[in-house]
Parts: C-alpha cells; sequence; structure tokens
C-alpha cells in the first residue's frame, strides 16, 4: 500500500483509537496505573489542536511509589550478566522494529513532525538499544594497573537507579538514546516523559512491560512542578539525565543539591553553520536548509545562526531565499510535507513572536513570517502552522541571534575574516553544535580548535556516530552521551589496590 496523507491518517487513527478511548497510564513496578489521585490531562494533536486522548497526571506519591520500586529491582538488575542484559535489550529492540509503523505515525501525531523523518524512528530507536545492548557484557570491566609492590585494578558498577527526563520535541529517539545506555549499564530507570507529547513514551513502556523484569523500567507522566521535581529530590535517584532547556537544567540542577545527585543535561543552542567563500556551494546549501527546517526546526543541534562571508552573500542568499520559499508546508502524515506544525499553540505563538521581534530590531523577513493558515496540503487553520523563515540583514546582537527560537526560522549574518567568523560564532551564551564549510583544510582545523562547541561537523550535516561524544559547552549542557561516555555518566568507578606481598606497612606505635 502506498503511503498517502488519507491512507496514513486511517491507519494512525486506528493506533490513535485506544488512546482516544482510555486514558494513558503510568508503568510503575511493571503495572500499569491511573495513579494515587487518579487525576488527568488532556492531549492534543498540533495538527488541529483537537484532543487525541487524556493522560495520567503523576503526584508525588506515584512519583515516590516509582523510584522506590526502581530501588527495589537495582540490585538484582546490577548483578545480572551482562549477556543476559544483552538479551533482553536485544529482545526489546526487536519489538521496536516490529511497531515501527505505529511508532512513526504515533509520533508524527503527538509532536507534528513530518512523517518522513519519523518513519525511521524506530530503526534508530532500536540501534541504540543494539549499540548498548552489545556493550553491556563489558560494561562492569575495568583497567588494570600493575606497579612493583601493588596492582591496582578498576571495576565499575552501575550508579543506581537514575532519572530521565525527556523533551517534546522527537521524544521516542531522545528517550531511547538516554535509557538504553542506563540499562545497559546496570541501571533501573524513571522515565517521565514531556506533557506534551507522552504517547511515544507509553508505546517505549508497554515494550518494556512486556520484556524487562519488573520496576526496571518506570515511566510516570505528568508536569514538572510535581512529578519531575520528585523525581529531581526523590533520595532513591542516584543520577538525573535531562534533555531540555537551559533554564530548565538550571532549575533541575538545583533541586538534586541536596542529594549530591550527579547531572547529565542536554540543554539549548543557538548554533552557527559557518559557510566560506570557498565552500561546495550547492552541498552547503543543501547543509543549511535541512539543518534548520527538518523536524520543524525543533532539535537542539539545528543551525539557526547563518555566518555567510561576504564574497558568497549574495549568490548565497539568492539562492537560499528560493530554497526556502519552495518548502512544502502541509499536514505531518503527507509523505510530501516537509515542515510540519509546531508541537503546541503556546510555543507556536512564541515562535510567531520573534518575526515582530525581528522587524524591531531592523532585520529584513525575507521569506516567511506568518502562519499557515490553511491549503490543499492537509493543513488546517486550526493546527499550530508557520512558513518557514528566513531573517536578513542581522547582526549579533539582535534578540534573533542570541535567544533560542526552537523554530523553522534562519538569522544570516554577514562576516569578513576568518577571526571574525570566530567570533561571532564564540558570540553566545550556548555551545552545543557548530558546521564548518570550507575546502580550506587549514582553516576547517583551526575553526575546530577555536569555535566554542561541545560538535563540530566539517562540510557535512548533522550526522549521528553512537560510538562517539554529544553534548555541549556552556550553558548548552554538561556530560556526554555515545559509547563509553555513556557509561561514564550511569556508572561509578572503583579502584582495588592489592598488595603483591612484599610492601612493608610503615610502622608506628611499636
Amino acid at each position: 500500500m502506498s503511503d498517502t496523507l488519507d491512507t496514513n491518517l486511517s491507519r494512525a487513527n486506528n493506533y490513535l483509537a485506544r488512546f482516544r478511548d482510555t486514558t494513558t497510564p503510568h508503568l510503575i513496578n511493571g503495572d500499569f496505573t491511573l495513579g494515587d489521585s487518579g487525576e488527568t490531562f488532556d492531549n492534543t494533536t498540533p495538527t488541529d489542536n483537537s484532543p487525541i486522548g487524556t493522560i495520567a497526571k503523576g503526584s508525588v506519591t506515584d512519583m515516590d511509589a516509582a523510584c522506590t520500586a526502581a530501588d527495589a529491582a537495582f540490585n538484582d538488575w546490577c548483578d545480572m550478566p551482562g549477556a543476559e542484559r544483552r538479551k533482553l535489550l536485544h529482545a526489546f529492540a526487536d519489538r521496536l522494529v516490529e511497531r515501527a509503523d505505529e511508532i512513526a505515525l504515533v509520533e508524527s501525531m503527538d509532536c507534528g513532525q513530518a512523517i518522513r523523518f519519523m518513519k525511521q524512528a524506530a530503526v534508530r530507536g532500536a540501534a541504540n538499544f543494539r549499540f548498548f545492548a552489545d556493550k553491556a557484557p563489558e560494561a562492569q570491566n575495568g583497567l588494570a594497573l600493575h606497579q612493583a609492590e601493588h596492582t591496582n585494578f578498576t571495576v565499575r558498577r552501575a550508579i543506581g537507579p537514575v532519572g530521565i527526563i525527556t523533551p517534546w520535541n522527537t521524544p521516542f529517539m531522545l528517550a531511547t538514546w538516554k535509557i538504553a545506555p542506563a540499562l545497559a549499564a546496570g541501571c533501573t530507570v524513571v522515565h517521565k516523559p514531556a506533557e506534551l507529547s507522552p504517547l511515544s513514551a507509553h508505546l517505549l513502556a508497554e515494550i518494556a512491560a512486556e520484556v524487562l523484569p519488573k520496576g526496571v523500567w518506570n515511566t510516570v507522566h505528568g508536569f514538572g512542578e510535581t512529578a519531575g521535581k520528585r523525581l529531581t529530590e526523590h533520595p532513591a535517584i542516584r543520577a538525573v539525565a535531562l534533555v531540555g532547556e537551559s533554564a530548565t537544567g538550571a532549575h533541575v540542577t538545583r533541586q538534586g543539591a541536596d542529594t549530591l545527585k550527579r547531572m547529565h543535561l542536554e540543554l539549548g543552542g543557538k548554533n552557527p553553520v559557518i559557510v566560506f567563500d570557498d565552500a561546495d556551494f550547492e552541498r552547503a546549501l543543501d547543509a543549511v536548509v535541512f539543518m534548520i527546517y527538518s523536524l520543524n526546526g525543533q532539535r537542539c543541534t539545528s543551525s539557526s545562526r547563518l555566518l555567510l562571508q561576504r564574497g558568497i552573500r549574495d549568490k548565497f542568499l539568492t539562492a537560499l531565499e528560493a530554497r526556502v520559499k519552495n518548502l512544502r508546508v502541509g499536514h505531518p502524515l503527507d509523505p510530501n510535507t516537509e515542515v510540519g506544525p509546531l508541537v503546541h499553540t503556546e510555543h507556536c505563538e512564541k515562535v510567531m513572536s520573534y518575526m515582530d521581534i525581528a522587524r524591531e530590531d531592523g532585520a529584513t523577513v525575507a521569506v516567511g513570517g506568518e502562519r499557515v493558515t490553511g491549503d490543499d496540503q492537509g493543513v488546517s487553520a486550526a493546527g499550530n502552522y508557520v512558513q518557514p523563515t528566513l531573517f536578513t540583514q542581522a547582526d549579533n546582537s539582535m534578540r534573533i541571534a542570541r535567544e533560542e527560537i526552537f523554530g523553522p526560522v534562519l538569522t544570516a549574518i554577514d562576516f569578513d575574516t576568518e577571526e571574525d567568523a570566530i567570533r561571532l560564532a564564540n558570540d553566545t551564551e550556548y555551545g552545543l553544535a557548530g558546521y564548518i564549510w570550507t575546502e580550506n583544510t587549514g582553516r576547517a582545523m583551526r575553526l575546530a580548535k577555536h569555535v566554542e562547541a561541545g560538535m563540530l561537523w566539517v562540510n557535512s550535516e548533522n550526522n549521528r556516530n553512537l560510538p562517539s561524544p554529544f553534548g555541549g559547552v556552556k550553558m548548552s549542557g554538561i556530560g556526554r552521551d555515545g559509547g563509553d561516555w555513556s557509561f561514564d555518566f550511569y556508572m561509578e568507578t572503583k579502584n582495588v589496590c592489592v598488595a603483591h606481598g612484599t610492601h612493608r606497612v610503615p610502622v608506628l606505635g611499636k
């Protein structure tokens, strides 16, 4: 059956029927429950802001129960041989692939991402689980350090129950990216998904209930000020991994301070893409468009600041404006859609507010700047659709160049020299990612050294390499994901020193 908007809508509605008919519950200690209070909140689709179900609203009591369950299950899960955890996590990945169609369609309707990008969501999530599953047998291995009279060796052990707080943008993939290494390391998990896009978290919880021992994976829905706050404060939780705004990261850190929780924070960004005169023009143009307008501009690694060297500026902007005007805005389940609706009405209004801010600061709205209120591509006037927008005649002092807009909005800024590019790139409180386009290898290496970002891509869009470290500097976060960097967060390292029998202990008081 070929994918069309009508066929995708029909399949999506079949999957969503159960969410509309029953309240989506928590998963606590292997059981699905509506929680202590029985309170709920409404969940809507950004396509037209109509309801697609109600969600159990987690209370402090619910979160306490989940944290207690994770604590009770921890020792057995941690002490399970890594090879056994590997089998279970591969079984989890198998179930993700089996439910790939459901995951993609539900995710698109829940958060507005175009189905062309969500079709591979389950495959990518499964890849996360398989990668870390294969590392589970070696996760607790350490090093041997030999001396003349002693041998020191290290062992690693899971830190304990951990809290995972995931955002509303690409929530499914980010949940698997965080939870897979935690489970492989031997940690148990309490997951608090974003209240704006909770459905894929429930799909994950269903698979966890089928595959994993009770208490290893717990999911509590709800709001940050109640469920989230209690998760970050609960004494049984030893570490918290958060993907979210920088302000949220600071707040969560304060909440976890009294219990000295380890924090992994993947936060905001105002990422530069730097295009020099000698760049491969067409490839750079493709990357600039892709890295801000795909996923509706709602991802932390989007390159929202375009730094253009003056020699290429006019030609590049002319081509860029044509491409942005040609982007197809539509219903997320239309396979031709490139930009879908923003996740929520409040976020849509926030993004739209920057159109006036740009004009007030003296920038030009070269393309876009308006709401999309309906056409023949399945767009509802009641949805959260925004025209892909390009700001020109901007400088780095403007709010549109300094604040994370988190939408399909790009700000173009001129520069003259390599030194100017570095200064502009670093003139921000953020430091998550950066993109460099130049054919000059020496220049690329110099920028790689001097641009303040946790990740840099040279002559490439953002491509994912699971063993490589992922994370930011400055206000963009603390810590790294990927490969053994994930295990550094989810595990404690213990040193054991063994004397060979010849070492004389210093004698005191004899």
